[in-house]
């Protein structure tokens, strides 16, 4: 009786530490999945597309360029000569420290 005691409660026991690691797991996977995503707010937008004033503003680089229409075309070589060089000044930054 007591060994039967005794492997149930074991077995009891291996099951409620397996569901604790699956819920860690579960809730370690939630918060890196939240850091991807993002908050959604105002302050973590990308870009701002300003119709009126045919601007286009990427709030990473501070960057504003007044020709929103080649932009919506497609031509976003401007932007991207600003990206690129922001990267790799954000490159050189990391390698100096």
């Amino acid at each position: 009786s007591q060994h039967k005691n005794k492997a149930k409660a074991l077995k009891v026991l291996r099951s409620r530490l397996l569901d604790q690691r699956i819920a860690e797991q579960e809730a370690e996977r939630s918060r890196q999945r939240r850091a991807q995503v993002g908050t959604g707010d105002r302050s973590a937008k990308i870009r701002t597309y300003n119709f009126p004033q045919s601007r286009v503003t990427d709030h990473r680089i501070k960057l504003t360029v007044h020709t929103l229409d080649q932009v919506l075309d497609g031509d976003l070589n401007e932007v991207l000569k600003a990206l690129r060089l922001a990267d790799q000044e954000e490159r050189l930054r990391g390698e100096e420290e």
